[in-house]
């Protein structure tokens, strides 16, 4: 173990916006604290990711892996004991890990979050029932709130928030993940080895409950609503997104203005109380004095559509869905400013890596960017392209742990279409099994609302994409690492 191996700070929230940080272009919300950690991190404007869902994009992160490799492509399901995570190798090169809120493995057990490579931990996880969550608990104890409630508003008044939480500031699951994050990291701070801890908040995932007075931040602020949740511009997507965009009863895109404005006032007030929060932690990194070796990474696992294309939450190929925030802070060795280069959530752990001075696993499909952010004598490869893949939901599961899960399939056996999708820093190509597929020109149509997949004079185009998308299934493809003994 290399005495001058730094610390890591990996803080993630949960269905983050690329656009809802104030540093990346965003003049409304209020994000003092993520703008700070931006002037001095290496801030990442073209980052996406690799399933636009949690389950499948956390193990992307934490292996290095495209989901069709490590074989978790919808949540819910286990993850493969073979997959060696992030946590577990750090452990193995003398770092003490530890974890805090939401990791979204299965099962949602802390046990099994620390069998993982986890040395200590308190988890605030969820799945279709409430089995686990130390922050419940912890809320029993101090309050009347159960796993039943904690996530009520209270009762509507005339000019206020609708999603204003019944819960107050002190005992909210922000609030208890930064507090427990930075109790954590004093106790880590004081030992010997170098920490890995992993701080993971739930927001701004919803529901869209918020405590003053976070709530009421953004009451005055009027919204451009997304004019894509139309009805004929939803029957002109593909069929896999109509039904994306239709499952919920009644369909989310007849939410009415009002309501849909309050929703995204309680988004914005539910980063900006996140936001304080990373604040705070980061004064306790300086108040340690443990900030000058201490990489600081924050991203989310993947975005949110806000009603854009007509659907609520993510899973989409959308720039809402798999754009995110990405900044990685090492003071003196990390060469802040902002990098359009493109970048994949594959390329983190690589790059973590690179940068801590422990060996990057074979098993990684990213590439290391520290080649780009630090002044390091050392090959960088800009990507070319991003890839995303998705099993598409069609319909909403019985929510409860009886799920027969096959890969490939859906829930109980109803079939999902497979989807994959290649972005440039111009083009990108949505292809879905068996239905019509997509390009859009980011560039000149950023809202993707001009579909020119069809279109005979974008033809080359598409054909280009398209092989791109093979030459990574070929690429990435596994299945020649165990040769039979006849060929070795």
């Amino acid at each position: 173990m290399t005495a001058a191996r730094p610390n890591i700070l990996f803080i993630m929230t949960d269905q983050q916006r690329f656009d809802c940080v104030g540093a990346n272009g965003n003049d409304v919300i209020r994000t003092p604290n993520l703008d700070r950690l931006a002037a001095g991190s290496a801030n990442f404007s073209s980052c996406f990711v690799q399933a636009p869902v949690c389950t499948p994009s956390r193990q992307t992160f934490f292996t290095g892996r495209y989901p069709h490799s490590h074989r978790n492509r919808v949540n819910y399901t286990p993850m493969d004991p073979s997959e060696i995570l992030m946590q577990s190798y750090l452990q193995d090169a003398g770092y003490a890990t530890g974890v805090i809120g939401k990791l979204h493995y299965w099962p949602p057990t802390r046990d099994f979050a620390l069998s993982t490579g986890f040395d200590c931990g308190l988890i605030h996880d969820a799945g279709p029932v409430n089995e686990y969550s130390d922050y419940v608990t912890w809320l029993e104890e101090r309050s009347s709130f159960t796993a039943d409630n904690f996530r009520d508003c209270a009762p509507p008044a005339a000019g206020r928030n609708p999603f204003t939480s019944r819960i107050p500031d002190e005992l909210h699951e922000t609030t208890w993940c930064g507090e427990q994050s930075r109790a954590m990291l004093r106790e880590m701070a004081a030992g010997d080895p170098p920490f890995f801890l992993f701080s993971s908040y739930w927001k701004p995932h919803a529901p869209f409950e918020v405590p003053e007075p976070w709530a009421s931040m953004y009451d005055d602020v009027v919204f451009d609503l997304p004019t894509t949740r139309s009805r004929d511009h939803i029957e002109s997507l593909p069929l896999p997104v109509q039904r994306l965009a239709l499952r919920s009863d009644p369909p989310d895109h007849r939410v009415d203005d009002e309501t849909l404005m309050w929703r995204y006032r309680s988004y914005y007030a539910a980063v900006s109380h996140l936001d304080r929060e990373v604040g705070l932690t980061l004064d306790l990194l300086e108040e340690l004095d443990v900030a000058h070796n201490t990489i600081v990474i924050f991203c989310s696992d993947h975005g949110d559509q806000l009603l854009e294309h007509g659907i609520h939450g993510k899973n989409a190929f959308y720039e809402g869905s798999i754009h995110v925030p990405m900044m990685i802070r090492q003071p003196s060795v990390i060469s802040p400013g902002t990098y359009p280069d493109l970048m994949e959530t594959t390329d983190l752990l690589p790059t973590l890596f690179d940068l801590a001075d422990v060996p990057i696993p074979v098993k990684a499909q990213g590439r290391s960017v520290a080649g780009l952010i630090t002044p390091r004598d050392q090959p960088y490869e800009p990507r070319q392209h991003v890839f995303c893949e998705n099993i598409i939901p069609e319909v909403i599961t019985n929510r409860t742990f009886d799920m027969d899960y096959v890969p490939g399939r859906g829930v109980g056996g109803i079939r999902h279409p497979d989807a994959k999708m290649v972005r440039t820093d111009r083009w990108k190509y949505s292809y879905y099994v068996g239905h019509a597929d997509e390009l859009y020109d980011i560039i000149d149509d950023p809202g993707e609302t001009r579909n020119l997949a069809a279109d005979p004079g974008h033809q080359p185009v598409v054909r280009q994409l398209r092989d791109a998308l093979l030459d990574w299934l070929i690429t990435a493809d596994e299945t020649d690492q165990i040769a039979p003994r006849w060929c070795v």
